[in-house]
């Protein structure tokens, strides 16, 4: 969803994504990609009975498949706006043109079968990445696990909407193969973090919490249930974390220190091979189900996306912050703020905290008249310049362009194409002064005369 924000008035673009970003801070045009809804939202008015009546049912995205959904659906409870859309490619009126019963239904006629991609253009001042993540693929990785072919070992996210209400199974915590009500549950944490070989080498951060949420859970919605927690560290950083999860044992969870090596069936239940590190000595526990606490990695395509604005990512693709203390907010590309788990792995408190910072940065920026930019910024002597065109793919900010000049050659004026410095966006990291063959670039403050000139001072 994109929303775009310019004073006094606000769009909000649904089922939408953002294909194209030119400009800078303070003027950047940004192409948005409508989808097709088949939906008229002015006329639509979200009462649902579309979707109740549709016979095409398919797996649920926002349910991991656990549950199903309708062609016609609303992407997830609470949505905004609260209003469903059409999935094309299982709807039978668009694949066999038979059906059509949403639109005889609908009392407001916003059923639209014609309806079709559209591009917009927006001139906004600033941008606010918050891409999300998605989780690490533990079924490629981990072996030991089953490769995902054991369909009671599901993830932190899948056990997430077992419990809440509106899931699939109403808040009632039940095993994906058979639907009976698990009496043993294990919970293993850090797969796919903190793991050098075959994951990844950070903390994901919010898996001991929700860990913990989700033992207490089943200690309290099952009955006799027992809720086995692995684990190779607990880190609880946050205000009434370390209480949270101290009340978690005292209601009966048994956290276990050491990592679970395998896992395989016996039956209709599941042994899960560890070690107490503690007692030092091997362990098998037998549970109905598993739990993983999965690793939090950059959501598909952030990388493209942050190549499409002009900033960088870090090793493991999150988006770089200018400074992780000083600037934990801003990007290196002025005008573009970061908020939430696109940065890197977050819980809830630190993504509001960081999306409050962004909004209040943003709010900063349109409040000022006039903009102080970076002084030490590069420049082109247009004289040696050759038009090469080098320093363009080379300039981490799209701040370099071409632009035609006029000289004169051999009494005659000609035309020819120099590269120019947009001043907003350079933010003068020297990359294209040492890639300029021809050395026709060079940074204010910078140039080699200066350089000279400090190490003779120096020298002195």
């Amino acid at each position: 969803m994109v929303a775009v924000a310019q004073h006094p008035n606000i769009k909000l673009y649904s089922y939408s994504e953002v294909v194209g970003i030119t400009g800078y801070i303070g003027n950047f045009t940004v192409t948005i990609k409508e989808k097709a809804k088949y939906v008229d939202y002015d006329k639509c008015t979200g009462c649902g009975l579309c979707e109740t009546k549709c016979p095409s049912r398919v797996k649920s995205e926002f349910d991991l498949g656990l549950g199903e959904r309708h062609a016609i659906y609303k992407a997830f409870p609470q949505a905004v706006p609260n209003k469903p859309v059409i999935d094309a490619k299982n709807c039978r009126k668009l694949t066999t043109g038979k059906c059509g019963i949403c639109e005889k239904l609908c009392p407001t006629q916003a059923i639209n079968f014609d309806d079709e991609d559209r591009l917009v253009t927006e001139d906004v001042g600033a941008i606010v990445m918050a891409t999300g993540y998605d989780l690490f693929e533990w079924e490629k990785a981990y072996g030991e696990y089953g490769y995902g072919k054991y369909p009671d070992v599901i993830s932190g996210l899948h056990f997430e909407r077992l419990v809440n209400a509106s899931g699939p199974t109403g808040g009632k915590i039940k095993r994906p193969s058979d639907g009976k009500i698990p009496q043993a549950v294990a919970f293993i944490k850090c797969v796919g973090s903190r793991d050098d070989t075959k994951g990844k080498s950070y903390c994901s951060r919010a898996c001991c919490m929700y860990t913990a949420k989700h033992a207490m859970q089943v200690v309290e919605k099952i009955p006799g249930g027992d809720a086995y927690v692995f684990y190779m560290d607990v880190r609880t950083a946050g205000k009434g974390y370390e209480e949270f999860y101290q009340r978690s044992v005292e209601q009966g969870a048994q956290y276990i220190r050491g990592r679970v090596s395998k896992i395989y069936p016996r039956g209709d239940r599941l042994v899960v091979v560890s070690e107490d590190t503690l007692l030092g000595k091997p362990l098998e526990v037998e549970v109905d189900m598993v739990v993983l606490a999965t690793a939090m990695v950059p959501a598909v395509g952030s990388a493209e996306v942050a190549k499409l604005i002009g900033f960088s990512t870090d090793k493991d693709g999150f988006f770089q912050e200018a400074h992780p203390k000083l600037q934990p907010v801003e990007t290196f590309t002025g005008g573009v703020y970061l908020a939430g788990a696109c940065q890197g792995p977050k819980d809830i408190p630190d993504t509001v905290a960081q999306a409050s910072a962004a909004a209040v940065k943003v709010a900063a920026l349109f409040s000022k008249d006039q903009l102080a930019t970076e002084p030490m910024i590069a420049y082109v002597d247009e004289t040696k310049c050759t038009g090469c065109e080098f320093c363009v793919p080379i300039c981490p900010y799209q701040a370099i362009s071409m632009k035609p000049v006029k000289a004169r050659v051999h009494g005659e004026t000609v035309e020819r194409q120099v590269a120019t410095v947009n001043k907003g966006l350079c933010q003068g990291c020297g990359a294209c002064v040492a890639a300029c063959r021809p050395c026709a670039l060079n940074l204010n403050g910078f140039t080699n005369d200066q350089i000279v000139s400090e190490v003779d001072a120096l020298c002195l």
